[in-house]
């Protein structure tokens, strides 16, 4: 049974991703329910960031707030940490190589800003390389087909 989804690559791997304050593409939640922000670092063993979520209120985004969201951390193998709360200022990556993070956002609490817009942002805390990059995938469309629309505008 086919089950409607959207992949985006929101930041695309590079060898230093989170050098300074990076932030994904902007997503349209309009028609989506959820999105999951999957983190992935390789190769760095050091460098940690802050990782934030921005409700934003256009595509480019002319106002941003950040909003509290639920993640998990996997550190080693396929094993992922419980559930966590993060309060609107986020949390810092761990410095570990091979890690990955699920970050979720349900486009209900967008509504409560306003906003059905959205992005991660990554300020870096400890300044060594970190390979990685940021896959978004979005669940819960409101209008099922096979090929979606794009939620880059």
């Amino acid at each position: 049974m086919y089950k409607p989804y959207h992949v985006v690559n929101a930041l695309p791997p590079a060898a230093d991703v989170f050098a300074g304050t990076v932030t994904t593409d902007v997503i349209n939640l309009k028609n989506w329910e959820h999105v999951s922000f999957l983190v992935q670092c390789g190769a760095g063993a050091v460098g940690t960031s802050t990782i934030t979520v921005e409700a934003c209120d256009d595509t480019t985004p002319t106002n941003t707030e950040a909003i509290p969201f639920t993640y998990q951390e996997c550190v080693s193998g396929d094993t992922f940490s419980e559930v966590k709360q993060a309060d609107a200022s986020g949390f810092t990556t761990a410095a570990a190589v091979n890690k990955v993070y699920k970050i979720e956002v349900d486009a209900q609490a967008l509504a409560k800003s306003g906003c059905s817009y959205v992005r991660l942002k990554a300020v870096e805390v400890i300044d060594d390389p970190v390979a990685g990059g940021i896959i978004a995938l979005l669940t819960g469309g409101r209008y099922v087909q096979e090929v979606s629309d794009s939620v880059l505008v």
